[in-house]
């Protein structure tokens, strides 16, 4: 059961993805999560203050996730990173609307606020890489030290363009399959890529 903020949140998340930030009013926000536009007004104060909650919220689970996955002790490092692109790609396929938002940011904002959220995001991914990588390379489950830099950027970099080309890629292949059905392969295909990609680059042997 969501909570009335999280409705509005949610319902604002869409028009925000569909039409951008400029083109989408507080009036069509609480059409669409069906409350009166003063609600907007009560939880958030503002517009520009409901963009950034709703950025601060979307954020923060991906940090409770990193936080987390760090402090296990009952899988191998190899593990945690295959638990990264699990993640990071269900995320992506999950909440497409706020990543399209994001990346419309990252060219765009001129929002400081946003651009914090964006910066500390980034480098909590950037930390957690750093971590799992310089403990696997001790424990010799890695053998190679790629820059951790490009390491995210490979993971983030493929999901974002992959996920916005999947409907080009099914026209592409001429594949008729129901759209759900499609997409369910289609991430499943691009997970796996993504691991093999980052066990050459990081060096591991599955049957080492």
């Amino acid at each position: 059961m969501i909570s009335k903020e999280e409705n509005i949140l949610f319902a604002a998340e869409k028009l925000f993805a569909e039409k951008g930030f400029p083109g989408t009013s507080t009036r069509e926000i609480s059409k669409a999560a069906n409350v009166n536009i003063s609600m907007i007004s009560y939880y958030f104060g503002s517009k520009e203050k409901l963009y950034e909650k709703l950025v601060e919220y979307r954020m923060k689970e991906g940090q409770f996730f990193s936080k987390e996955l760090l402090e296990r002790t009952d899988i191998n490092e190899w593990e945690k990173v295959e638990r990264i692109v699990d993640q990071f790609a269900g995320r992506v396929r999950n909440h497409r609307m706020f990543f399209r938002i994001m990346q419309r940011e990252q060219l765009y904002s001129d929002n400081p606020q946003i651009v914090e959220f964006l910066k500390e995001t980034k480098l909590s991914f950037i930390t957690m890489y750093s971590k799992i990588l310089e403990s696997g390379l001790e424990k010799g489950i890695f053998t190679k030290n790629p820059p951790i830099y490009l390491l995210h950027s490979t993971v983030s970099g493929t999901l974002f363009y992959a996920s916005n080309a999947k409907q080009m890629y099914k026209d592409f292949l001429k594949n008729e399959e129901d759209e759900m059905v499609f997409e369910e392969t289609y991430f499943n295909e691009l997970t796996q890529h993504i691991k093999h990609i980052l066990k050459d680059l990081l060096g591991y042997e599955e049957n080492k």
